[in-house]
């Protein structure tokens, strides 16, 4: 018999609580495996240490990631994975970087990046300028993590789609992190709602 699946929520208002308790058993119905912690530096530990050893690491454009020192943290020669990222961009011709940039993201162990909403409904709306991030959540890495923070909820489908793009991490930043899988296309945004166990393994932050 499968142990009850349960979340520590410790320091969260009432209200906070219940708001993410929908959310997460919403997000786990589609697929997706959601962790919370409190603060940037539990969100920089616990990706951390979801990252395979030796793994081809890549990531999109992401604030939230630089915000909570993951970066950085990747750029340490005890990181103890490969980093995609600095490969494709030390190469000096923009055609070939590109595509150098492509044939990493595809073919990482793990992508890392965030998200423009997380729903209480259990969907996911993603959003790039760029197009930079969608190609690594739908296609190629086996792991997806985002690492999104608790400003980041809203309460169903048409709200994440009115939330603006790129609104600022909460000061101190709590945290959640999700796993999810394939989803469909509206617009510019991606909407990540569709069961594939296995598929992603995210967190995100809160205020």
């Amino acid at each position: 018999m499968d142990t009850p699946q349960t979340d520590d929520f410790e320091g969260l208002a009432s209200q906070d609580r219940a708001r993410l308790e929908r959310t997460f058993a919403a997000l786990r119905e589609r697929g997706v495996e959601p962790t919370f912690v409190p603060d940037r530096g539990a969100a920089l530990s616990k990706v951390l240490g979801m990252l395979p050893r030796a793994a081809l690491v890549a990531h999109g454009s992401s604030t939230t990631l630089i915000e909570i020192g993951l970066v950085d943290a990747l750029t340490s020669p005890n990181a103890g994975v490969r980093y995609g990222n600095p490969e494709w961009q030390a190469e000096p011709d923009p055609a070939k970087r590109n595509r150098l940039r492509a044939r990493l993201t595809a073919e990482s162990d793990v992508f890392l990046g965030s998200v423009q909403a997380i729903c209480e409904t259990g969907e996911v709306v993603c959003a790039d300028a760029g197009g930079s991030r969608q190609a690594g959540y739908v296609f190629g890495p086996p792991k997806v993590i985002w690492v999104a923070g608790v400003n980041k909820l809203v309460p169903d489908l048409d709200a994440g789609l009115r939330r603006p793009a790129g609104g600022p991490p909460p000061p101190g930043g709590r945290a959640q992190i999700g796993a999810g899988g394939p989803g469909r296309l509206i617009g510019q945004k991606r909407v990540d709602g569709a069961r594939a166990p296995g598929r992603v393994d995210p967190p995100p932050l809160g205020g």
